[in-house]
C-alpha cells in the first residue's frame, strides 16, 4: 500500500475516534521495549520516578495507588482509596503524592514514601488528571481547560484552554510533561496531544493507533503516560491493559 494511502487511513480512523487532526503536524512511534502490565489495572494517573512506576487506577471499589517495579510489573506498594471514590489522575510534589477523584470533588494527600494518608482538599467539577512542571501542579477534568494549582496549598490559581486546529479540545485526559510541553491523552482516541503550556496550543499529535490490538473506543483505551527525563524515556499504556510500551517518538509512520 502507497505510503500517502496509509497516512490518509491511519488519520480518518484517528478522527472518527477524536478531535479534528486539521493541519497540525502527526508524528507516529516506534516501540522500544514492552513490559507487562496488570490487565485488571484500570489506569487513570501514571507517572515515573527514581526507577518505579506510580499508578492510580479506578473504578468505584476497585481504586488504588500503587508502587509497580518496570521490568516485571510487581506490584511492591499499594493502598486502598475507600470504596465510594473513583480514583484518578496522581502527581508526586516533595515528599508527597496527590491523587483527584472523579465526580465526588475530593482529592488525597499521601506520604510519597509510605502512602500513608496525609489529608485531603476539595476542588469544584470532575476531576480526571495531574502532572506538574516543576513549579506548579496542572490538572485536567475533561473539558478544553487545565487548571493550575499552588503545589502546596492545592489552590486553584489559575486556568488554561487547550485549543486544536482553532476549537477548543474536549476529553483532555491524562496528563504528563515531557521536555517543556503538556502531553495528553485524549479520551476514547489512540491520540496523544502535544500542547505548548502558555498558549494552549496543541503544535502535534502523536497516533498511536496500532500499538495495542485490544484497544476500543469504549474503556480499554489509551490512558497513561510516564516519562523518565534523566534517561528521555517515554513510557504509554491503557485502561486494563496487559502491556506498557516503552516509545520513540517519530516523524513518520513505522506502518509502511
Amino acid at each position: 500500500m502507497r505510503t500517502s494511502i496509509l497516512l490518509a487511513l491511519l488519520l480518518t480512523c484517528a478522527c472518527d475516534r477524536g478531535p479534528n487532526i486539521g493541519e497540525i503536524p502527526v508524528f507516529y512511534y516506534e516501540v522500544i521495549h514492552t513490559y507487562p502490565h496488570d490487565p485488571s489495572a484500570f489506569t487513570e494517573g501514571l507517572f515515573y520516578l527514581n526507577g518505579f512506576l506510580y499508578e492510580s487506577t479506578g473504578l468505584v471499589g476497585e481504586s488504588y495507588v500503587r508502587k509497580v517495579k518496570l521490568e516485571t510489573g510487581e506490584i511492591v506498594q499499594q493502598q486502598k482509596i475507600p470504596p465510594q471514590y473513583f480514583g484518578e489522575g496522581i502527581v508526586n510534589w516533595k515528599d508527597r503524592l496527590v491523587q483527584l477523584s472523579y465526580q465526588t470533588q475530593v482529592g488525597f494527600v499521601y506520604d510519597l514514601a509510605s502512602f500513608e494518608k496525609k489529608g485531603e482538599f476539595k476542588y469544584p467539577g470532575e476531576g480526571w488528571s495531574l502532572t506538574q512542571d516543576g513549579a506548579r501542579i496542572i490538572m485536567s477534568d475533561g473539558t478544553p481547560e487545565l487548571r493550575f494549582l499552588n503545589p502546596d496549598t492545592l489552590e486553584e490559581t489559575g486556568r488554561l484552554t487547550v485549543t486544536a486546529d482553532g476549537g477548543p479540545l474536549k476529553d483532555v485526559n491524562e496528563l504528563e510533561w515531557v521536555n517543556g510541553e503538556i502531553y495528553a491523552n485524549v479520551w476514547h482516541t489512540d491520540l496523544i496531544a502535544k500542547i505548548k503550556p502558555r498558549s494552549g496550543k496543541v503544535m502535534g499529535w502523536i497516533n498511536l493507533v496500532g500499538l495495542w490490538s485490544g484497544s476500543d473506543n469504549q474503556e480499554k483505551t489509551l490512558n497513561g503516560i510516564a516519562y523518565d527525563s534523566a534517561h528521555d524515556r517515554l513510557f504509554v499504556t491503557g485502561k486494563k491493559w496487559p502491556n506498557l510500551f516503552e516509545i520513540r517518538v517519530t516523524a513518520k509512520s513505522d506502518k509502511h
